[in-house]
């Protein structure tokens, strides 16, 4: 493995962010000075939650063991090298997410026939980071027979209780959407996070307290998620927010999608998955560089060779065995292929072919949407994210080797 600067070489902390994290250092060790100022104690979490709803809590929404699972996320949580900022953006995330469980059981008591609810051939993207999945997305997201579940509707699933007669969540869920590019400056360029864009299912699930979000923020040590039950948390919201709405398919995306995909069909067994494609050499080091970005945030202590080893060993795995997978007919023939190249060349033209794969119509409307949406957003409107696979740990020739199977089942093209 190539030698790896840490992150503390590769990016500076903004002024604001450094002095809330010597608050802890003006406590002692900076990790327990932290701990001394923020807890994440899943007690005082849970009673805190419960004064500010005003009611007993309670956030079953068809999990009955969703509290041990909330208790086991919050110890680990509270375990991890965070830093000031890194607990109080942890501490928000929990809180809110206990509120919302609260509020989506009330919800689903007050009217249980929102679990008959039937999610119809949703369309789910899913492929490496840096593949073009974001920017696919948020193109399949101008076609308005297409709903994608917004952040501040996610976030916050109902008006806030506080703001009767004012819809405040896009405000609110600022937060947790454009503080990340605050914290730190650089990330807007790998990620535009904005409370008006659609979210990948990562942060759907959030308050499942098993799912995606809560590796990839954090570095935490003997927890797992639980991929079965955070599917099933994915339904059920799903479920909820199309309740009583002008019937649409799901826009889905997240890259966890590909390492679970039996699992997807056996929910969505009518779902279209929109595979994205990209030479790993480019992929790979986004992958890592964006993890590493994301838990930096919260930590000093971003180990970066076991996150490069990490991810590289995973996404080879998961891409040569999806490859694997599909050439064998053990899966549904229900894949689009998006290469990169192809979307950055001519993206009409394959959201046109996209489309035709699909059986659905592309519009000339859609087609004219999406012209002017790349026109005000060209690629490095925030920047660009320059890197090598060197630089995070590998090398071109043994990526590309690794994932021969992936490359040639798909015909991926190389990029100098």
């Amino acid at each position: 493995m190539a030698a790896l600067r840490g992150m503390s070489e590769r990016y500076g902390r903004p002024d604001w962010v450094r002095r809330l994290n010597a608050m802890g250092e003006s406590l002692g060790d900076p990790i327990e000075g932290a701990r001394r100022l923020i807890s994440l104690d899943a007690g005082e979490l849970a009673a805190t939650a419960q004064r500010s709803l005003g009611r007993t809590l309670s956030g079953a929404f068809g999990d009955p063991g969703w509290r041990s699972r909330f208790e086991s996320l919050a110890s680990s949580a509270d375990a991890a090298p965070l830093h000031v900022v890194g607990r109080l953006m942890t501490r928000q995330e929990l809180l809110r997410g206990l509120r919302t469980r609260c509020l989506l059981d009330r919800a689903l008591a007050q009217k249980p026939e929102i679990e008959a609810e039937r999610i119809e051939a949703p369309v789910i993207v899913t492929g490496p980071a840096r593949s073009g999945t974001s920017i696919l997305f948020e193109l399949l997201w101008l076609d308005p027979t297409l709903r994608g579940p917004v952040a501040a509707e996610v976030l916050h699933p109902f008006p806030l209780p506080e703001h009767a007669g004012e819809d405040r969540r896009l405000a609110i869920s600022e937060c947790e959407q454009e503080l990340w590019a605050d914290v730190q400056p650089e990330f807007a360029a790998i990620h535009e996070l904005r409370s008006d864009l659609p979210v990948e299912c990562v942060t759907l699930t959030l308050p499942s307290f098993c799912g995606w979000h809560w590796p990839m923020v954090l570095q935490m040590s003997g927890w797992a998620p639980d991929l079965a039950e955070n599917y099933q948390f994915h339904r059920r919201i799903l479920q909820l927010l199309q309740h009583a709405a002008p019937r649409r398919n799901w826009l889905l995306k997240t890259p966890g999608h590909l390492t679970t995909l039996p699992l997807v069909f056996s929910l969505y067994p009518d779902a279209w998955v929109v595979q994205t494609h990209r030479d790993p050499a480019k992929t790979m080091p986004s992958t890592v560089s964006t993890t590493a970005m994301v838990q930096w945030m919260r930590s000093d202590a971003v180990d970066l060779a076991a996150t490069s080893e990490g991810v590289g060993a995973a996404f080879c795995a998961i891409l040569n065995h999806v490859a694997e997978l599909r050439g064998k007919g053990g899966l549904p023939d229900r894949f689009v292929d998006v290469h990169f190249q192809s979307l950055v060349r001519d993206p009409v033209g394959t959201l046109r072919a996209v489309y035709q794969r699909m059986g659905r119509s592309f519009t000339p409307e859609h087609a004219e949407r999406v012209r002017s949406y790349l026109a005000e957003k060209p690629r490095g409107k925030f920047g660009v994210h320059r890197y090598t696979a060197e630089e995070w740990g590998f090398r071109e020739a043994s990526l590309r080797s690794q994932l021969r199977p992936y490359i040639e089942a798909f015909g991926v093209e190389l990029e100098e």
